[in-house]
Protein backbone atom coordinates (compact mmCIF):
# COMPACT_ATOMS: atom_id res chain seq x y z
CA UNK A 1 0.00 0.00 0.00
CA UNK A 2 2.96 2.40 0.87
CA UNK A 3 4.17 1.57 -2.51
CA UNK A 4 1.09 2.61 -4.59
CA UNK A 5 2.28 5.28 -7.26
CA UNK A 6 0.73 8.92 -6.89
CA UNK A 7 -1.76 9.87 -9.58
CA UNK A 8 -0.50 13.28 -10.95
CA UNK A 9 -3.94 14.56 -11.39
CA UNK A 10 -3.41 17.96 -11.79
CA UNK A 11 -4.65 20.53 -8.66
CA UNK A 12 -6.37 23.30 -10.36
CA UNK A 13 -8.11 26.39 -8.68
CA UNK A 14 -11.77 27.06 -8.73
CA UNK A 15 -10.98 30.69 -8.28
CA UNK A 16 -9.55 30.37 -11.63
CA UNK A 17 -13.04 30.12 -13.26
CA UNK A 18 -13.86 33.48 -12.54
CA UNK A 19 -11.41 35.36 -14.54
CA UNK A 20 -10.69 32.48 -17.37
CA UNK A 21 -13.86 30.39 -17.33
CA UNK A 22 -12.66 28.57 -20.77
CA UNK A 23 -9.47 27.55 -19.68
CA UNK A 24 -10.14 26.26 -16.28
CA UNK A 25 -12.87 24.39 -18.38
CA UNK A 26 -10.52 22.53 -20.52
CA UNK A 27 -8.21 22.08 -18.04
CA UNK A 28 -11.22 20.73 -16.12
CA UNK A 29 -12.71 18.78 -18.60
CA UNK A 30 -9.00 17.16 -19.53
CA UNK A 31 -8.16 15.83 -15.75
CA UNK A 32 -11.97 14.25 -16.60
CA UNK A 33 -11.24 12.82 -19.47
CA UNK A 34 -8.04 11.05 -18.43
CA UNK A 35 -8.59 10.27 -15.17
CA UNK A 36 -12.21 10.46 -14.37
CA UNK A 37 -10.62 12.84 -11.33
CA UNK A 38 -9.86 16.14 -10.61
CA UNK A 39 -8.25 18.27 -7.53
CA UNK A 40 -9.99 21.28 -7.03
CA UNK A 41 -8.45 24.16 -4.29
CA UNK A 42 -9.64 27.40 -3.37
CA UNK A 43 -13.34 25.53 -4.13
CA UNK A 44 -15.20 28.13 -1.23
CA UNK A 45 -16.25 25.84 1.15
CA UNK A 46 -15.47 28.17 4.07
CA UNK A 47 -12.37 26.33 6.08
CA UNK A 48 -14.24 27.08 9.21
CA UNK A 49 -17.46 25.35 8.32
CA UNK A 50 -15.12 22.27 7.13
CA UNK A 51 -13.63 22.53 10.63
CA UNK A 52 -17.10 22.46 12.29
CA UNK A 53 -18.13 19.85 10.19
CA UNK A 54 -15.15 17.33 11.11
CA UNK A 55 -15.84 18.00 15.24
CA UNK A 56 -19.43 17.17 14.64
CA UNK A 57 -18.84 14.06 12.71
CA UNK A 58 -16.37 12.89 15.58
CA UNK A 59 -19.09 13.35 17.70
CA UNK A 60 -21.27 11.60 15.88
CA UNK A 61 -19.94 8.41 15.34
CA UNK A 62 -18.73 8.50 19.11
CA UNK A 63 -22.52 8.16 20.01
CA UNK A 64 -23.11 4.65 21.76
CA UNK A 65 -24.05 2.45 19.34
CA UNK A 66 -27.48 1.53 20.48
CA UNK A 67 -28.27 5.35 19.81
CA UNK A 68 -26.81 5.48 16.41
CA UNK A 69 -28.60 2.36 15.45
CA UNK A 70 -31.90 4.29 16.75
CA UNK A 71 -31.52 6.41 13.45
CA UNK A 72 -30.92 3.52 11.31
CA UNK A 73 -34.41 3.17 9.17
CA UNK A 74 -34.90 -0.54 8.30
CA UNK A 75 -35.27 -0.97 4.41
CA UNK A 76 -34.97 2.47 3.52
CA UNK A 77 -32.02 1.72 1.10
CA UNK A 78 -29.49 4.29 3.43
CA UNK A 79 -31.25 7.13 2.00
CA UNK A 80 -31.29 9.57 5.42
CA UNK A 81 -29.44 8.87 8.41
CA UNK A 82 -27.40 6.29 10.43
CA UNK A 83 -26.19 2.77 8.23
CA UNK A 84 -24.50 0.53 10.37
CA UNK A 85 -21.18 -0.99 9.74
CA UNK A 86 -20.63 -3.35 7.45
CA UNK A 87 -23.49 -3.09 5.46
CA UNK A 88 -22.90 -1.89 2.15
CA UNK A 89 -21.19 -4.02 -0.26
CA UNK A 90 -19.19 -2.73 -3.37
CA UNK A 91 -20.96 -4.07 -6.63
CA UNK A 92 -19.28 -7.54 -7.23
CA UNK A 93 -17.62 -7.73 -4.35
CA UNK A 94 -17.25 -10.87 -1.89
CA UNK A 95 -16.78 -9.12 1.25
CA UNK A 96 -18.92 -6.02 2.44
CA UNK A 97 -17.22 -2.76 3.69
CA UNK A 98 -15.44 -1.54 6.73
CA UNK A 99 -17.14 1.59 7.11
CA UNK A 100 -20.04 3.47 8.79
CA UNK A 101 -22.20 6.55 7.63
CA UNK A 102 -25.17 9.26 7.84
CA UNK A 103 -26.74 10.67 4.99
CA UNK A 104 -27.78 14.27 4.65
CA UNK A 105 -29.94 15.02 2.12
CA UNK A 106 -31.83 17.97 0.77
CA UNK A 107 -34.56 20.16 2.89
CA UNK A 108 -37.76 20.31 0.79
CA UNK A 109 -41.23 22.55 1.85
CA UNK A 110 -44.33 21.03 2.69
CA UNK A 111 -46.06 19.83 -0.28
CA UNK A 112 -42.90 19.73 -2.10
CA UNK A 113 -42.99 17.66 -6.01
CA UNK A 114 -40.23 15.33 -4.66
CA UNK A 115 -41.78 14.76 -1.55
CA UNK A 116 -42.85 11.10 -2.60
CA UNK A 117 -39.22 10.48 -4.05
CA UNK A 118 -36.82 12.18 -1.54
CA UNK A 119 -36.78 10.94 2.11
CA UNK A 120 -36.99 13.56 4.96
CA UNK A 121 -33.52 13.96 6.86
CA UNK A 122 -33.39 12.13 10.17
CA UNK A 123 -31.37 14.86 12.87
CA UNK A 124 -29.73 13.23 15.93
CA UNK A 125 -30.35 15.24 19.45
CA UNK A 126 -26.94 15.54 19.68
CA UNK A 127 -24.47 16.65 18.80
CA UNK A 128 -26.71 19.63 19.00
CA UNK A 129 -25.05 21.78 16.39
CA UNK A 130 -25.16 19.19 13.88
CA UNK A 131 -28.30 19.88 12.15
CA UNK A 132 -27.23 23.93 12.26
CA UNK A 133 -23.86 22.47 10.48
CA UNK A 134 -24.81 20.40 7.60
CA UNK A 135 -27.38 22.28 6.55
CA UNK A 136 -25.10 25.16 5.84
CA UNK A 137 -22.56 22.42 4.11
CA UNK A 138 -24.79 20.51 2.27
CA UNK A 139 -25.54 24.56 0.67
CA UNK A 140 -22.02 25.27 0.41
CA UNK A 141 -20.90 22.11 -1.19
CA UNK A 142 -24.23 22.69 -3.74
CA UNK A 143 -22.76 25.73 -4.93
CA UNK A 144 -19.24 24.26 -5.68
CA UNK A 145 -21.13 21.77 -7.63
CA UNK A 146 -23.10 24.17 -9.40
CA UNK A 147 -19.76 25.87 -10.75
CA UNK A 148 -18.42 22.80 -11.49
CA UNK A 149 -21.05 21.57 -13.66
CA UNK A 150 -21.17 24.74 -15.53
CA UNK A 151 -17.19 24.27 -16.22
CA UNK A 152 -18.14 20.50 -17.12
CA UNK A 153 -20.79 22.29 -19.54
CA UNK A 154 -18.24 24.41 -21.26
CA UNK A 155 -16.00 21.59 -22.08
CA UNK A 156 -19.01 19.39 -23.56
CA UNK A 157 -20.17 22.67 -25.72
CA UNK A 158 -23.21 23.18 -24.11
CA UNK A 159 -24.28 26.53 -22.57
CA UNK A 160 -22.34 27.15 -18.94
CA UNK A 161 -26.03 26.70 -17.32
CA UNK A 162 -27.31 23.84 -19.04
CA UNK A 163 -27.25 21.46 -15.92
CA UNK A 164 -29.13 24.20 -13.76
CA UNK A 165 -32.65 22.72 -14.50
CA UNK A 166 -30.91 19.24 -14.07
CA UNK A 167 -30.00 19.62 -10.61
CA UNK A 168 -32.57 22.12 -9.10
CA UNK A 169 -33.64 20.50 -6.24
CA UNK A 170 -31.83 17.40 -6.93
CA UNK A 171 -31.51 14.68 -4.80
CA UNK A 172 -27.55 15.27 -3.80
CA UNK A 173 -26.61 13.25 -0.40
CA UNK A 174 -24.19 14.34 1.51
CA UNK A 175 -22.44 11.47 3.30
CA UNK A 176 -20.44 11.75 6.33
CA UNK A 177 -17.79 8.50 6.64
CA UNK A 178 -16.22 6.87 9.27
CA UNK A 179 -13.67 3.79 8.77
CA UNK A 180 -13.52 2.48 12.33
CA UNK A 181 -9.54 0.83 13.91
CA UNK A 182 -9.82 -2.24 12.01
CA UNK A 183 -7.48 -5.29 12.97
CA UNK A 184 -4.50 -6.57 11.01
CA UNK A 185 -6.60 -9.90 10.02
CA UNK A 186 -9.95 -7.58 8.88
CA UNK A 187 -11.49 -8.95 6.32
CA UNK A 188 -12.44 -6.71 3.39
CA UNK A 189 -11.21 -3.14 2.82
CA UNK A 190 -12.50 -0.10 3.90
CA UNK A 191 -14.22 0.37 0.59
CA UNK A 192 -14.17 -1.81 -2.24
CA UNK A 193 -13.26 -0.76 -5.49
CA UNK A 194 -16.78 0.57 -7.20
CA UNK A 195 -17.97 3.44 -9.61
CA UNK A 196 -19.73 6.23 -7.71
CA UNK A 197 -23.90 6.52 -9.19
CA UNK A 198 -24.44 10.16 -9.25
CA UNK A 199 -22.88 12.82 -11.37
CA UNK A 200 -20.24 14.18 -9.78
CA UNK A 201 -18.57 13.48 -6.17
CA UNK A 202 -16.60 16.14 -4.56
CA UNK A 203 -14.69 14.84 -1.62
CA UNK A 204 -13.05 16.03 1.71
CA UNK A 205 -11.52 14.45 3.71
CA UNK A 206 -9.00 12.55 1.14
CA UNK A 207 -5.33 13.65 2.97
CA UNK A 208 -5.55 10.73 4.82
CA UNK A 209 -3.96 8.09 2.87
CA UNK A 210 -6.37 5.06 0.96
CA UNK A 211 -8.03 6.80 -1.67
CA UNK A 212 -6.63 5.09 -4.99
CA UNK A 213 -8.09 4.96 -8.59
CA UNK A 214 -7.74 2.59 -11.11
CA UNK A 215 -5.85 4.08 -14.30
CA UNK A 216 -7.46 2.78 -17.20
CA UNK A 217 -4.28 3.68 -19.37
CA UNK A 218 -2.17 1.49 -17.48
CA UNK A 219 -4.85 -0.69 -15.43
CA UNK A 220 -2.35 0.24 -12.31
CA UNK A 221 -3.84 1.37 -8.88
CA UNK A 222 -2.89 4.74 -8.31
CA UNK A 223 -2.92 6.87 -4.82
CA UNK A 224 -4.77 10.33 -4.78
CA UNK A 225 -2.80 12.77 -2.51
CA UNK A 226 -4.57 16.22 -2.53
CA UNK A 227 -3.14 19.08 -0.88
CA UNK A 228 -4.30 19.76 2.21
CA UNK A 229 -7.52 21.40 2.65
CA UNK A 230 -8.25 20.66 -1.26
CA UNK A 231 -11.10 18.60 -2.87
CA UNK A 232 -11.27 15.65 -5.05
CA UNK A 233 -13.95 15.53 -7.49
CA UNK A 234 -14.97 12.44 -9.89
CA UNK A 235 -17.38 11.59 -12.55
CA UNK A 236 -20.26 9.12 -11.70
CA UNK A 237 -21.93 7.23 -13.49
CA UNK A 238 -24.69 9.31 -14.47
CA UNK A 239 -22.37 11.48 -16.16
CA UNK A 240 -20.62 8.93 -17.59
CA UNK A 241 -23.67 7.58 -19.35
CA UNK A 242 -24.73 11.26 -20.31
CA UNK A 243 -21.54 12.00 -22.36
CA UNK A 244 -21.16 8.41 -23.75
CA UNK A 245 -18.43 7.64 -21.84
CA UNK A 246 -15.91 10.79 -23.05
CA UNK A 247 -16.47 11.36 -19.16
CA UNK A 248 -15.43 7.97 -17.55
CA UNK A 249 -16.63 7.11 -13.90
CA UNK A 250 -13.11 5.96 -12.64
CA UNK A 251 -13.04 2.70 -10.53
CA UNK A 252 -11.91 3.53 -7.10
CA UNK A 253 -11.24 2.59 -3.51
CA UNK A 254 -10.15 3.02 -0.27
CA UNK A 255 -7.26 0.58 1.00
CA UNK A 256 -6.57 -0.99 4.40
CA UNK A 257 -3.83 1.74 5.97
CA UNK A 258 -0.30 0.32 6.90
CA UNK A 259 0.10 -1.31 10.39
CA UNK A 260 0.89 1.23 12.74
CA UNK A 261 -2.51 3.28 10.99
CA UNK A 262 -4.95 0.60 11.86
CA UNK A 263 -5.69 2.09 15.57
CA UNK A 264 -7.16 5.34 13.96
CA UNK A 265 -10.47 5.83 12.39
CA UNK A 266 -10.36 7.88 9.25
CA UNK A 267 -13.40 10.12 8.54
CA UNK A 268 -14.26 11.46 4.79
CA UNK A 269 -17.26 13.82 3.67
CA UNK A 270 -17.84 12.95 0.23
CA UNK A 271 -21.14 14.95 -1.17
CA UNK A 272 -23.00 12.79 -4.18
CA UNK A 273 -24.21 15.48 -6.44
CA UNK A 274 -27.46 13.98 -7.90
CA UNK A 275 -30.06 15.43 -10.86
CA UNK A 276 -33.75 15.67 -10.07
CA UNK A 277 -35.64 12.60 -9.60
CA UNK A 278 -37.24 12.94 -13.02
CA UNK A 279 -34.08 14.56 -15.01
CA UNK A 280 -33.90 12.20 -18.03
CA UNK A 281 -30.24 10.34 -18.44
CA UNK A 282 -30.76 10.57 -22.20
CA UNK A 283 -27.17 10.45 -24.39
CA UNK A 284 -25.78 14.00 -25.26
CA UNK A 285 -25.96 13.80 -29.34
CA UNK A 286 -22.25 15.85 -29.30
CA UNK A 287 -20.78 12.75 -27.59
CA UNK A 288 -21.89 9.75 -30.32
CA UNK A 289 -19.39 9.76 -33.19
CA UNK A 290 -18.87 6.95 -35.51
CA UNK A 291 -15.89 5.45 -33.52
CA UNK A 292 -18.20 6.14 -30.22
CA UNK A 293 -21.72 4.97 -30.92
CA UNK A 294 -24.44 5.49 -28.63
CA UNK A 295 -23.88 2.48 -25.69
CA UNK A 296 -27.56 4.07 -24.07
CA UNK A 297 -30.51 4.15 -27.13
CA UNK A 298 -32.48 3.90 -24.26
CA UNK A 299 -33.16 6.63 -22.16
CA UNK A 300 -33.88 6.29 -18.07
CA UNK A 301 -34.93 8.82 -15.19
CA UNK A 302 -32.32 9.55 -12.36
CA UNK A 303 -34.75 8.01 -10.28
CA UNK A 304 -34.63 4.73 -11.84
CA UNK A 305 -31.55 4.42 -12.46
CA UNK A 306 -30.39 5.10 -8.85
CA UNK A 307 -32.88 2.54 -7.50
CA UNK A 308 -31.23 0.14 -10.01
CA UNK A 309 -27.97 1.22 -8.16
CA UNK A 310 -29.01 0.86 -4.85
CA UNK A 311 -30.42 -3.10 -5.16
CA UNK A 312 -26.76 -3.66 -6.89
CA UNK A 313 -24.74 -2.47 -3.81
CA UNK A 314 -27.26 -3.89 -1.12
CA UNK A 315 -28.76 -0.81 0.28
CA UNK A 316 -32.26 -1.66 -1.03
CA UNK A 317 -33.40 -5.10 -1.13
CA UNK A 318 -34.99 -6.23 -5.08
Amino acid sequence: MLDTPAAHVPTLSLADQATDPDGFSAAFGASFERYGFAVIADHGVPLDLIDRAWSETEALFALPEDEKRGYHIPGGGGARGYTPFKTEIAKGASAVDLKEFWHVGRELPAGHRFEGQMTPNIWPTRPEEFRDTFIELFAAFDRAGDQLLSAIARHLGLAPDWFDPAVKDGNSVLRLLHYPPIPLDAEGVRAGAHEDINLITLLLGAEEAGLELLDRATGRWLAIKPPEGAMVVNVGDMLQRLTNHVLPSTTHRVVNPPPERRGHSRYSMPFFLHPAPDFLIETLPQTVTAENPDRYPTPITAHDYLHERLVEIGLIKA
